[in-house]
């Protein structure tokens, strides 16, 4: 990871000082580097002994970074990782299309190491957690939405980069092809679970555990699972309150505790979270194919870490 984090620092210079402004004010945030350290962690698991994991690690991060520093424009976020938002101080332009340099340096880093199949899968993960946005998009403010829906978002805008940083480090490696869809199940799903962490934590957690402001989804109108949950569940006052509040903006104090209320009545939390660990052990079994190994080890603990953060 020193060599990932030095190699980060390095492709974000530019002679337009606002490039490496804007970038570093969100890389050195404090993130927690979690799907670089998952390429890192899956090419060892799988025994390659070059040096391209490092530079696949440091442009899967390039790419979550990117699409982070674009959601904040699409959300309007006012903060991310504790911090206030790029945009905030740089403005929306400056956000946009240093996302857009970030993803150009990416692609460099991905052509560098020689691997087509790693390109291919790192390229196609763009489009699709593209594509996952666009969806979010066209999902929010609808109180329509179904759980399985929700779950076509977050596999395209959150797990797919999950399951391509995981899945290169075997391709890499030059694993067979079970290994290889071992590898991108485990990220499937351990990026699934992430995420319903994560919206979870929107309603019943803490700025600092989520990283941003906490209600940021309900205030944004996001049907996330727990608002699913809470919808199907409750009744015709309860639907018209999420209809109020989500679908026609019209959000009031003491909002988002009535949201609380009704969510705690119809253990919309508890089982999203309960969700979260259904897919972490389906994440855990992907990787029986493998020997037991202390990167096994570590990256099974990784599901535990992921899933904690809620308690």
């Amino acid at each position: 990871m020193e060599r990932v984090n030095r190699l980060i620092i390095s492709r974000t210079g530019s002679r337009v000082t606002m490039i490496p402004e804007v970038a570093n004010h969100l890389i050195s945030s404090g993130g927690k580097r979690l799907r670089p350290m998952l390429t890192l962690a899956t090419a060892a698991l799988a025994g390659y002994r070059g040096t391209g994991h490092i530079n696949l690690a440091a442009a899967v991060e390039f790419m979550h970074t990117a699409t982070l520093l674009h959601d904040d424009v699409v959300d309007s976020s006012t903060m991310r990782r504790g911090k206030i938002a790029a945009r905030m101080k740089w403005g929306n332009e400056a956000s946009v299309l240093v996302g857009d340099y970030l993803l150009g340096q990416a692609f460099k880093m991905m052509v560098e190491v020689g691997s087509l199949p790693a390109l291919g899968i790192l390229s196609s993960a763009a489009a699709v957690i593209a594509e996952g946005e666009v969806l979010q998009l066209s999902a929010a403010k609808n109180t329509e939405t179904n759980e399985d829906e929700y779950l076509a978002v977050i596999r395209g805008k959150t797990a797919e980069l999950f399951a391509a940083a995981c899945e290169v480090g075997a391709v890499i490696a030059e694993r067979s092809k079970a290994e290889q869809a071992a590898c991108r199940s485990y990220g499937m799903n351990l990026g699934i679970a992430f995420q319903l962490v994560d919206d979870a934590l929107d309603y019943g957690g803490t700025s600092s555990a989520l990283g941003k402001n906490v209600g940021d989804d309900f205030r944004e109108g996001k049907v996330t699972l727990p608002v699913v949950l809470s919808f199907r569940r409750g009744d015709e006052e309860e639907r018209a309150f999420w209809r109020r509040t989500l679908e026609r903006a019209d959000v009031q104090e003491g909002d988002l505790e009535r949201a609380h209320q009704i969510m705690r009545r119809h253990r919309a939390l508890e089982d999203t979270i309960e969700r979260a660990r259904h897919y972490g052990a389906i994440a855990r079994d992907a990787l029986a194919l493998f020997p037991k190994s202390q990167m096994k080890t570590a990256l099974l603990r990784a599901v535990d870490f992921c899933i904690a953060r809620v308690s």
